[in-house]
């Protein structure tokens, strides 16, 4: 695949600044993304990876302000969207911008969808939320030719039904058809060919691939699939337990892994040339909100890589190479200079 590269210098669409979020348990916040920052730029796929727990699907939330209100909040940082620090927008403003100019794709579309309205109500009812003056019968239309353009069959007759009368494929891409009714200008898909068979993953990529080509819109790509990943995205970053851990282009990744957890992640993914009886695995689990390490690398108790330092020295993100940023002290100047690393 042909990818575009972007141009230096060019604005970022959206702008993420030291992002932290938390959740309160049990009276006590606990942070579940800690000083994020990231850009996304226009026209282009983000990918975010890691495993489950690692802060990718509350990123997200955070950014369209969908945390669950009492529970979890934004807890510094700024969201730039075109300039405009959007954590700081009320509800009317959030909702104003939802849908139209930032949409997103959820991770489930059977508990996404409503099941008690048909498919073309709820198409309609964001139409006609973001476009006043439109009647029912011109949204209708709409919503059909919205339905035809992801590929769904028998669309004037599927505007009509509910979602439980389709399969999951078509429910997802229903859901793609809701979230690109408007022409956002960013595209947040969380996980969306999870629970998918192989071959409606494949459709389902293609067709968010001709939809971000031919729209000209951004997409930032929640997934834990590497090969997704290198499928369709320009750029990639790499999250463990709420941190950013590694970030650069998909080719740059793919070719110079820097960070032992994406080293770890790439070599567990099954190669179809190598005969093996057991998959490579990572040992160990992602640690939890309330067992956080609070100095350190959080990945230090898994990392085949670990020194003494991983322990008592936080890594932050620095550039290792043009546009490749790594969290590690395996290129801390200051800790190879005291030897403690031996090449």
């Amino acid at each position: 695949m042909v990818r575009v590269a972007a141009t230096k210098g060019e604005a970022p669409l959206l702008k993420v600044q030291d992002l932290q979020t938390g959740f309160k348990i049990d009276g006590q916040y606990h942070n579940a993304v800690e000083r994020v920052s990231f850009e996304v730029k226009p026209k282009r796929i983000v990918g975010v990876v890691g495993e489950s727990g690692c802060g990718k699907s509350v990123m997200s939330l955070s950014i369209m302000q969908l945390l669950p209100k009492g529970a979890g909040e934004v807890r510094g940082g700024e969201i730039l969207f075109e300039g405009q620090d959007i954590s700081k927008f009320n509800d009317k403003q959030m909702n104003d911008i939802r849908g139209k100019e930032i949409s997103m794709i959820f991770q489930e579309p059977m508990t996404s969808l409503n099941p008690v309205f048909t498919i073309g109500y709820q198409i309609m009812e964001v139409l006609r939320n973001h476009e006043k003056g439109l009647s029912k019968k011109e949204a209708k239309v709409k919503a059909v030719a919205l339905l035809r353009s992801v590929g769904i069959p028998r669309a004037d007759k599927i505007v009509d039904e509910y979602p439980h009368q389709l399969s999951g494929g078509m429910r997802q891409r229903v859901m793609i058809a809701m979230a690109i009714a408007c022409q956002p200008k960013l595209l947040i898909a969380d996980e969306p060919t999870t629970a998918l068979d192989v071959t409606v993953q494949a459709q389902i990529l293609e067709l968010l691939k001709s939809i971000q080509e031919v729209n000209d819109m951004s997409i930032i790509l929640i997934t834990h699939d590497l090969g997704v990943v290198a499928e369709i995205c320009d750029e990639v970053i790499v999250m463990y337990a709420g941190k950013i851990v590694e970030q650069a282009s998909v080719e740059e990744l793919f070719e110079s892994p820097k960070h032992p957890y994406t080293e770890l992640l790439m070599n567990a993914i099954p190669k179809m040339e190598e005969d093996v009886e057991k998959l490579a695995t990572i040992e160990g689990l992602v640690p939890s909100l309330t067992n956080m390490p609070q100095i350190g690398c959080r990945f230090a108790n898994r990392c085949p890589k670990a020194m003494p330092e991983c322990t008592q020295i936080t890594p932050n993100l620095q550039t290792v190479a043009d546009g490749h940023d790594v969290a590690c002290l395996l290129y801390e100047e200051s800790i190879q200079k005291e030897g403690a690393i031996v090449s």
